[in-house]
């Protein structure tokens, strides 16, 4: 399985940060003069810049001590890798939506049915049996992962996190329809992300706050921050 169970290097974060602005380059053509209708893939590479509040309390929550794990749950991304490691932390990743898309996991039900099981995915994905991390980047996994991954994914991470620990995590509202777009989340600061069209994975369902609660019951406490992109923001606290 694509996991990486050692936390990048300032060395590893810069070959990839060098890789990434090549292949960019690549995909803009590399000089005015040759420029035209954008690509698909130009477009793919386009980043939204957004404000995050739920980004400034995370960020809060790890500084002041270096050397914090962190678990990232979407898919890799240098800048993540180059802000937390600058800030003197460790990162993990593993692109959970990523995987669970693996007909690997698919098993039959009773009526035929192909079905995800969640214990052989779990049994390899986030199976870290002795490391606990400080902090957690969930994004909007829990909104697009299959519904019979969800509760089990929740309750892994709240044994992989430590007292005190916190979670960021995204939810969509209601206003937000279920072709909403999939994005890839980058840290380029405190506070802010730069969001770039990921895979077209299809929204599926909404939670409103009940049902979030509810999902993070066994946690010590949750906090919203309502964005103005149909999006909620949450902090949860282990």
């Amino acid at each position: 399985m694509p996991r990486n169970e050692e936390p990048y290097s300032r060395e590893e974060k810069q070959q990839m940060g060098s890789v990434t602005h090549n292949i960019a380059r690549m995909l803009r053509g590399g000089s005015a003069a040759s420029a035209g209708p954008a690509s698909t893939a130009e477009k793919r590479e386009e980043r939204i810049s957004r404000r995050s509040s739920g980004l400034t309390e995370f960020t809060r929550a790890i500084a002041g001590e270096e050397g914090l794990r962190i678990l990232d749950l979407g898919p890799t991304s240098p800048a993540n890798i180059a802000h937390l490691t600058e800030l003197g932390h460790k990162v993990y990743n593993e692109d959970v939506l990523k995987e669970s898309l693996d007909p690997a996991w698919l098993v039959r039900s009773e009526d035929g049915a192909l079905v995800i099981d969640p214990d052989h995915f779990f049994s390899e994905n986030l199976a870290y049996s002795n490391t606990q991390f400080d902090a957690i980047l969930c994004w909007d996994v829990c909104d697009y992962l299959n519904e019979a991954l969800v509760k089990p994914m929740v309750n892994r991470i709240h044994r992989l996190l430590k007292t005190k620990g916190v979670l960021l995590a995204f939810f969509h509202t209601r206003d937000a329809g279920p072709d909403a777009p999939y994005y890839r989340y980058h840290i380029v600061g405190a506070d802010t992300l730069e969001l770039q069209y990921g895979p077209r994975f299809r929204l599926q369902r909404v939670f409103n706050n009940r049902h979030i609660e509810n999902l993070f019951r066994d946690f010590a406490s949750l906090k919203f921050f309502l964005a103005r992109d149909n999006v909620r923001e949450i902090l949860v606290v282990r």
